[in-house]
């Protein structure tokens, strides 16, 4: 099993906790970054966001691109898996900036190509925002092109939404960055079964992900492509010496109540085309992350860790909070025993 984290751009992934100890601060995730790689993680994801899904839009959303690089400029080990919207990124220049980053991480930078699903956010920043499937095809040949500048020079490209012609690009990547995407849309689980080399998905239950990726394994093979070289679910994780102070742990979070993240999360469900109902409790913490239920003590925490290992899943990208702390809880008492050594 392969363990990650997501890095706290936003300050935390708490919908009724105001201050999570996670100072939204390059700092903080510098710390957190060095303390995930001592502790045995693999890698970590970097959402992009302009605006905050979680505090509400007046809190903070660093720029994912820009906490990667540096996250990357500090680390030596760890995996940097940016969060990358094609409206939101011209294509050859993410391109070029993803080749540089490539080269400063020293080929362990990757990306989670993201649909887009937020419309509040693109109004704001002035971004086109299309239908939900057509979304999907963009991304699709967004993809495509992407691999294009990074492989030939020059490069031309004449499809629906891009057009290139004679485009050069250097130096090319030193590794062309994996691709990782999820979606649960039937247009979605088309496209990503086409253009990229992992799946990853938000929290579900052991059922639920045994479905997901017998499918996703399915549609690979018909398409003709190799099997994907990661399937990785998101999770939040709450550790315990007993069951009973991590179920009181869970009562804290889920405590809710109204507040400024109420409007993403109507945005959220009304937006994308989920194949799960999913609570106003349930979001209460980030990206159904709570579906797992990876809540006890160490062992029970590891236990169920395995059942996902069973059923496909090789990657758990996990949110902790307070971020810090919690990460290096995880990182002592519960990665020893999933891997065997405890």
């Amino acid at each position: 099993m392969r363990f990650g984290y997501w890095t706290p751009t936003y300050g935390g992934w708490l919908r009724n906790v105001a201050d999570e100890h996670t100072p939204a601060t390059f700092e903080h995730i510098a710390r957190i970054a060095r303390a995930a790689e001592d502790g045995g993680f693999d890698v970590t994801l970097v959402p992009e966001l302009n605006l905050n899904d979680i505090k509400g839009h007046n809190g903070p959303a660093l720029d994912a691109w820009a906490i990667a690089t540096a996250t990357a400029a500090v680390t030596s080990r760890l995996e940097i898996m940016a969060a990358l919207r094609p409206s939101y990124h011209p294509v050859a220049l993410a391109a070029k900036q993803a080749a540089t980053i490539q080269e400063i991480a020293q080929g362990r930078f990757t990306l989670n190509v993201v649909s887009a699903w937020w419309a509040e956010e693109a109004r704001q920043y002035g971004i086109s925002f299309a239908d939900h499937d057509d979304r999907y095809a963009l991304t699709t040949e967004y993809v495509e092109v992407l691999h294009g500048l990074w492989s030939q020079t020059p490069y031309s490209h004449e499809g629906r939404h891009f057009s290139l012609e004679g485009t050069h690009l250097e130096p090319k990547p030193v590794t062309a960055p994996l691709i990782y995407a999820g979606g649960e849309s039937e247009a979605g689980r088309a496209a990503i079964a086409g253009f990229a080399d992992a799946y990853v998905t938000h929290g579900g239950t052991v059922d639920e992900l045994r479905t997901k990726i017998a499918d996703m394994r399915a549609r690979r093979e018909r398409v003709g492509k190799p099997a994907f070289r990661h399937f990785g679910m998101a999770a939040f994780a709450i550790v315990r010496d007993t069951e009973e102070e991590a179920q009181a742990e869970l009562a804290r979070i889920t405590d809710v109540r109204s507040g400024a993240a109420y409007e993403s999360y109507q945005d959220f469900v009304t937006k994308s085309q989920l194949d799960v109902e999913i609570s106003l409790r349930e979001y209460s913490v980030s990206n159904r992350g709570l579906r797992p239920e990876l809540i006890g003590t160490p062992q029970q925490v590891a236990d169920r860790i395995r059942e996902f290992q069973d059923v496909g899943v090789d990657t758990v990208l996990l949110q902790f909070s307070p971020a810090l702390d919690e990460l290096e809880r995880f990182a002592e008492q519960v990665i020893p025993l999933v891997n065997g050594r405890g």
